[in-house]
């Protein structure tokens, strides 16, 4: 026995192992990877069409819920100015219901949900999936529907975590199943982000990037099973296309490529602007309990009367937006006014607490920033061969990236919107500097910040406070 093995066994030490037992122990952990894999497989297929469908319906339901609500304001016009008040009483009844049903029947599916998928996957609260999902399609549906500034990605998001729970119920009945469980529900909401955009790379990015934070194997293979398949059963039934037809574009010259670095400055602090209004707003919540449920239906009047005026202010907003990337021409005094417009119906929609997200509203608010800022640098370096649709798609996901601080995902969904590769280093200039700039401005992301205030809330009321 040498002296390094004498020094070891009086102290205690286990004798290093050979390579022999280190290539078994690496075969054993490599067998049951493969194995879980292949338990996890039917499983992420299923989660994926599964979602996908349940996407496709939410989807169906919301566009003719537009159009029956489009149909009333054309109707009610023929009655004059008078006719105003049909839309708003129609508005308020649907806030009023929307809103009534989450606080009565599934408080978890309060606004976009993925604040609330975060804090199931960290253990922190249990998941009703069955009443948060029949609460958040129908409450969606009315809600959205009848004029809320709210988008359906982040409701199908939290839908399909819904879906993964189910399933993960099913297939995870003892504790050492935990995982996969936490694996199936991070793959749905995956799954359901991917079917709202037509994008499974983004979905993949974001369960990566955003809910869960981490990087695993398993994860990753669900999660990429789930969001293809559920990207297959959207484009089967809504169509194989991207959400927005640009015209065609070349990769924009390099000395362009400096002018996106203030866009991506200010997408940065409108970002911040935008996270810490949406806090106030729900910090003041003058129409949480009580007497003061009566702002409900009065805020729904309100987005009737501005939907009467100007009906592409409602909604999620997703039509909105193509029409700008899609060049319509706006002056920038329409831009402004558009932008605020629908910053404080978002704002305002969102602290009701009906189910709704703010994903495709963070969105046409950076597509609005971003093409004042393209016709702004068309109109001072008229020499550069500028495009302002190309500011509007990267304005996108640069104020994205200033909410929600996930870069990778703002710039893989407008790659996969738009079927366009060509924008990458616009993008990544533009979407890193609004993330340097709201770092600097110490801002939480959006679904953390809200996430920490509800279990904050909740310690308060467990302590009395």
């Amino acid at each position: 026995m040498n002296k390094a093995a004498e020094r070891r066994k009086r102290m205690g030490r286990p004798a290093p192992a050979t390579i022999p037992d280190e290539l078994a122990r690496e075969h054993v952990r490599f067998a049951l990877f493969n194995r879980e894999r292949h338990r996890l497989l039917p499983w992420a297929v299923l989660l994926g069409a599964l979602s996908g469908l349940l996407a496709v319906g939410f989807h169906l339901s919301l566009d003719a819920a537009e159009s029956l609500r489009n149909q009333l304001f054309q109707w009610s016009r023929q009655f004059g100015g008078a006719g105003m008040c049909i839309p708003m009483a129609v508005s308020g009844i649907c806030v009023f219901a929307a809103v009534w049903l989450v606080r009565r029947y599934a408080p978890e599916a309060s606004g976009s949900g993925i604040p609330h998928l975060k804090a199931v996957l960290q253990g922190c609260r249990p998941f009703p999936w069955a009443r948060v999902l029949a609460v958040k399609f129908v409450g969606g549906v009315i809600g959205i529907g009848g004029g809320m500034a709210l988008g359906r990605e982040g409701p199908t998001v939290q839908m399909g975590g819904a879906v993964g729970q189910a399933l993960g119920d099913c297939c995870a009945k003892n504790a050492p199943d935990r995982d996969r469980l936490r694996i199936l529900v991070a793959a749905g909401g995956g799954a359901g982000l991917s079917a709202a955009f037509n994008a499974p790379l983004s979905g993949l990015v974001f369960v990566l990037e955003e809910l869960q934070g981490r990087f695993a194997s398993l994860e990753f293979f669900t999660a990429a099973v789930a969001c293809l398949v559920a990207d297959m059963v959207c484009r089967a039934f809504l169509g194989d296309y991207p959400v927005f037809r640009l015209p065609p574009v070349s990769t924009p010259a390099l000395e362009l490529l400096p002018a996106f670095v203030p866009l991506g400055a200010a997408c940065g602090l409108l970002g911040v602007v935008f996270n810490r209004s949406l806090l106030a707003a729900q910090r003041i919540g003058p129409w949480t309990t009580g007497w003061r449920r009566g702002w409900w239906p009065l805020w729904g009047a309100a987005l009737g009367g501005c939907g009467w005026l100007a009906p592409e202010v409602l909604g999620g907003g997703q039509s909105f937006a193509g029409r700008v990337i899609d060049g319509h021409p706006l002056a920038p005094e329409a831009i402004l006014f558009y932008f605020l417009i629908r910053f404080a119906l978002t704002i305002g929609s969102y602290a009701t607490g009906a189910a709704g997200g703010i994903f495709a509203p963070i969105l046409v608010l950076g597509a609005l920033v971003g093409l004042e800022a393209g016709q702004a640098v068309a109109q001072w370096a008229p020499t550069l061969p500028v495009e302002p649709y190309v500011f509007a798609v990267v304005g996108m996901a640069s104020f994205f990236t200033g909410s929600v601080r996930a870069p990778l995902t703002g710039v893989v969904l407008m790659i996969e919107m738009t079927g366009n590769y060509a924008l990458i280093l616009p993008l990544l200039t533009a979407s890193f500097t609004a993330l340097m700039i709201a770092d600097w401005l110490h801002d939480l992301p959006i679904y953390e910040a809200i996430f920490q205030r509800n279990l904050a809330r909740e310690a308060g009321r467990d302590g009395g406070g």
